[in-house]
């Protein structure tokens, strides 16, 4: 019963966070503060959500480190998702070896 409780309010408070801009931002934003806000919003959540579960996944600041400035190397040279994915795992691998 508790589960079915704890189920009902998730959806509910789901719904209310998906709706209420459609109900209340009917109108195009015209401020450009506002929208440059908005646009950034999803990579400051992303960010936010990601950095945090990088550096407590390994155990070790150091091999989390060299993961990640491999990812962000080949990132920002521009090469392909899998590329970084796969360079990231192998930085964090290679390093825990000299740890």
């Amino acid at each position: 019963m508790r589960l079915a409780l704890y189920i009902i309010v998730m959806a509910g408070v789901t719904y209310l966070i998906r709706m209420i801009p459609f109900v209340f931002c009917r109108n195009k934003i015209k401020s450009r503060f506002f929208r440059s806000f908005l646009y950034y919003v999803p990579y400051a959540v992303l960010s936010a959500m990601t950095i945090p579960a990088i550096f407590y996944s390994t155990g070790s600041y150091i091999t989390a480190a060299a993961g990640t400035a491999a990812a962000v190397l080949l990132a920002y040279s521009g090469l392909p998702l899998i590329v970084v994915a796969l360079a990231a795992a192998a930085g964090t691998y290679i390093a825990g070896f000299f740890l």
